[in-house]
């Protein structure tokens, strides 16, 4: 290791990082003391010091989690990253820090997704070079999965996972200046369950003193569990370890055990007499809250600037992989409707009117991943713009490349390689991979990036807002173009229905 690496000194201990072509990166820098044992169900606590340089030139280790690298017949590598990299220390945070200028640099603190039960800072779709170069700087963040980071327990406190990030923008925030970045304008990105923590956060009171700004990529706002639905899952995973449902007794059992068990629940029924499945039986895992996050800042309001949105074929990424694209029975259209919403008839009734030419795929495909991401989507959008206390930027992204023979559509993830910047990579592109092997349209990436880095230097994406009395969406595709509500009808039919 070359002794003229740069080595900054953080409030934990210096690390040595390794020069890039744009800055410096820093990987697996700990926020947190590595959870281990009966520690991998309590709250957060600072790392502790280190003394000498820490070697941070080389990925760090990820949270426990199953293998997954394909979907179906899609690669979907580049977003899973590699298998689970063992390693306690794993509460850990990669830096992409831009060169030094005279004014200090907008951070970017990225949240990743994956049900909440894999993904790491490690997946190549999480490259911040894009971002160093344009000044910002950018941080990933490796969280707790699964049965530690959100299995409702008795005796831990909820939302583990949540609990991980609200200490990584602690971390941060102490720290940013050290990478120079600003630490009064964080931005708090997620994508997909990532953004859903995202959401978690705005509604937290502590937020306003961690962050400025906050994206939401294809999240849901009214993505969290009751403790009661929460309690399913626990004692579905208390019967098939054979252990009772606490922490005192989990604090035994092997991570290996932990991930086998959790990818032997399939999908649990979490439908109870007072509420649906917030996210249709996607995952056995969310946030477990009282109140809605989007609830809560419709009630309260926040200070902090919001840019959120999703795809325009979300589901498409569950269906088109399986081969489950064509074929769609009456009631498979109704049984779709039904993990969702309280009414499948009306809803599929409101699909049918506001898409007339639809094939009853399409239908199903639509109201699935209105189901998991669009509704909730625009429940955040519309909470946090009625408050008024700050701004709403919200977007709907929609290029669709030839992916699958041109059946994944803009599915869910597809933005992502357009924020980083990083959509020209050959490992995106091929028959079976996530871009296809058709050309993305000319500046599509550098524009949507260039929207993002704008967002978090500046707190405008450089579109009209929406706010309490106009609902305005950008659509960013083949052609950029700001509309009025995209889907009146639809969203009525969701708003109807029996949330929290």
């Amino acid at each position: 290791m070359a002794p003229t690496e740069p080595v900054v000194t953080t409030t934990s201990g210096p690390i040595r990082g390794i020069s890039a072509a744009h800055g410096t990166v820093f990987r697996g820098v700990p926020y947190a003391a590595a959870p281990t044992g009966r520690r991998r169900f309590t709250a957060s606590r600072p790392h502790p010091p280190w003394t000498g340089v820490r070697d941070a030139t080389r990925p760090g280790p990820s949270a426990p989690q199953p293998t997954r690298d394909t979907f179906g017949a899609l690669d979907m590598s580049p977003f899973f990253g590699p298998s689970w990299q063992r390693g306690e220390d794993y509460l850990t945070v990669d830096i992409w820090a831009p060169r030094r200028r005279p004014k200090p640099a907008p951070v970017m603190v990225y949240v990743h997704g994956g049900a909440f039960v894999s993904g790491s800072v490690n997946a190549p779709l999480y490259d911040g070079t894009a971002f160093a170069r344009d000044g910002v700087l950018l941080v990933t963040v490796n969280y707790r999965l699964g049965v530690p980071g959100f299995l409702h327990l008795p005796d831990a406190p909820d939302n583990r996972g949540m609990l991980d990030v609200l200490a990584a923008l602690r971390w941060i925030r102490d720290n940013a200046a050290r990478f120079g970045g600003d630490p009064g304008t964080i931005t708090l990105v997620g994508q997909s369950a990532g953004a859903t923590l995202v959401g978690g956060v705005l509604a937290h009171p502590a937020a306003p003193g961690l962050i400025r700004r906050a994206v939401m990529q294809s999240g849901n706002g009214h993505g969290a569990f009751t403790t009661d639905q929460a309690g399913i899952v626990t004692a579905a995973v208390s019967t098939r370890l054979a252990v009772p449902a606490t922490a005192a007794a989990l604090a035994g059992v092997p991570d290996e055990q932990l991930i086998a068990t959790v990818s032997s629940l399939g999908r649990l029924d979490l439908r109870t007499p007072d509420d649906h499945d917030p996210l249709g039986g996607l995952t056995p895992f969310s946030l477990v809250l009282d109140r809605q996050p989007a609830d809560v800042v419709a009630e309260t309001g926040t200070t902090v600037d919001l840019l959120i949105g999703s795809n325009h074929d979300e589901g498409n990424l569950y269906l088109a992989p399986l081969g489950r694209m064509s074929g769609t029975t009456v009631e498979d259209l109704h049984s779709t409707a039904a993990r969702f919403h309280p009414r499948p008839h009306d809803l599929v009734e409101a699909y049918r009117r506001s898409r007339p030419a639809a094939t009853i795929d399409d239908l199903r495909a639509a109201i699935l991943g209105a189901g998991l991401f669009g509704a909730g989507t625009r429940a955040m959008t519309v909470a946090h713009a009625a408050s008024g206390r700050a701004a709403t930027f919200a977007y709907e992204f929609t290029w669709r490349p030839d992916s699958l023979g041109g059946r994944l559509g803009a599915s869910h993830v597809m933005e992502l390689p357009f924020v980083f910047d990083i959509a020209h990579r050959p490992s995106l592109h091929g028959p079976n991979a996530l871009l296809g092997t058709t050309a993305a349209p000319s500046g599509l990436a550098t524009r949507m990036h260039d929207a993002w880095v704008r967002f978090a230097a500046t707190g405008n994406p450089g579109w009209q807002p929406t706010t309490s009395s106009a609902y305005r969406v950008q659509r960013i595709g083949d052609i950029w173009e700001l509309v009025d509500d995209p889907a009146p009808l639809e969203s009525a039919a969701w708003t109807s229905s029996t949330t929290r």
